[in-house]
């Protein structure tokens, strides 16, 4: 006799590869919206006569709200649904990227990019949410690879898109613009995006620990110092780079943002690589990230001692990919080894890392350039490597030790995953 076909089968395909793609366009949207401020502060400033200082101020306001909002974005998730915060804070952010077109000072700047980023804040956790909500253990981090790479693919194509439309019709047409895509994602988001997929485990009754547990929970934060170090080359890389190529190498800014594509696509094919391989590995971080961080560190090394620009590309563009292989890891074992109900605060902990290094990897490797030099700032960023490499030793490496360390028994009805 033959199997009946399974008719859950082609419905879970179908709800993983549309919940790919509308998350994708969530976060392109997010990411869009972060970089398009540092194409317009040269309009900004003209036009509202801004500083230098303070237009760096107006970046620093989103960076410190963004990073405050990721736990209470997570309990917010937890308590009220993924797919309502998510909808939530797709609304408020582009709301206030449309006022901040409309802004016409540095004080209601200030307040609107801090609002921007509690909007912005609040996402992260809820997205998460919402792709373990519809993916099985096999499958989840490599459709979070190809989620993730949005953030690259953003980064490639923001200077190429945004950047002609603010030098034709100014700095605001880039936000009501962005705005108007975000307005379009929200309704597909409403329209398309799939039910949960059906839960394995017995449904018992579940008492969400409390947020104070969660915060003491010391192996979430050895995941997020391996999100610190990583971050720390992604940022100090994506904020400095532009400006050694123009100051150190003489290159124009349009040049420099174009040779700078390259290594942004490389990061995002990394992270649907590191994606697939979590997948493979069923966790097992330290296989991908120790390899790879070892490699960045010759590369960042490397790098700002070599003569040439195309071999500052080259070694960055190493740098960039070997480090990018690491994202997805971070976050395999945590996903599998969370209990459902304590995914958004869980991933929320991890992520506040990556803001961490956000807030102090930009101004630490402009400090150093200016009372050093740019080959002894890069190279500091070595520091990021090591943290990362030596924390993914460090940590549990499947979700059975995990669920172990943070005391749920492997046969817990909490347990995510039958593994």
């Amino acid at each position: 006799m033959s199997a009946e076909p399974n008719p859950l089968i082609p419905v879970t395909d179908r709800t993983l590869r549309i919940t790919v793609v509308l998350l994708f366009a969530a976060w392109f949207i997010d990411y869009a919206d972060r970089l398009i401020i540092n194409l317009a502060l040269p309009g900004i400033g003209a036009d509202l006569a801004l500083s230098r200082g303070q237009q760096g101020l107006l970046v620093s306001a989103f960076f410190l709200a963004y990073a405050l909002c990721q736990i209470p974005g997570g309990i917010l998730t937890d308590r009220f649904g993924a797919h309502r915060v998510m909808s939530w804070a797709l609304v408020s952010w582009t709301l206030f990227t449309v006022l901040t077109g409309f802004a016409w000072s540095f004080a209601l700047l200030i307040v609107v990019r801090f609002g921007f980023g509690v909007a912005e804040g609040v996402f992260p956790p809820a997205a998460m949410k919402t792709l373990v909500e519809r993916t099985t253990p096999a499958t989840r981090m490599g459709a979070y690879g190809l989620v993730m790479s949005s953030n690259s693919i953003a980064a490639v194509l923001c200077p190429l898109l945004i950047g002609p439309l603010i030098a034709v019709f100014g700095w605001r047409s880039a936000f009501f613009s962005t705005a108007a895509l975000g307005l379009v994602v929200v309704f597909l988001m409403r329209r398309w995006l799939p039910a949960p997929l059906p839960r394995t485990e017995p449904q018992q009754p579940v008492t969400r620990p409390p947020l104070r547990d969660m915060l003491r929970l010391w192996v979430l934060w050895r995941f997020a110092g391996i999100m610190f170090g990583y971050n720390m080359i992604a940022w100090g890389l994506i904020t400095w780079a532009p400006t050694y190529l123009t100051s150190e190498r003489g290159l124009s800014l349009a040049s420099a943002g174009a040779l700078l594509a390259i290594p942004a696509v490389a990061a995002a094919l990394a992270t649907v690589i590191g994606g697939r391989l979590s997948d493979r590995l069923r966790g097992q971080q330290r296989k991908v990230i120790v390899p790879g961080m070892t490699v960045a560190a010759i590369a960042l090394l490397l790098m700002p001692a070599t003569a040439s620009v195309t071999g500052f590309l080259v070694l960055g563009t190493l740098a960039i990919f070997a480090a990018s292989l690491a994202y997805m890891p971070i976050f395999a074992v945590p996903l599998r080894g969370l209990p459902a109900e304590c995914v958004g605060v869980g991933s929320a902990i991890i992520a506040v890392g990556g803001q961490l290094a956000g807030i102090v990897a930009p101004p630490l490797i402009g400090l150093l350039s200016d009372h050093f030099s740019f080959v002894f700032a890069f190279a500091f960023l070595v520091l990021g490597a090591v943290v990362a490499a030596a924390l993914a030793i460090l940590t549990p490496q499947d979700a059975e030790s995990f669920r172990a360390a943070i005391g749920v028994p492997a046969n817990s009805s909490l347990a995510q995953e039958n593994s």
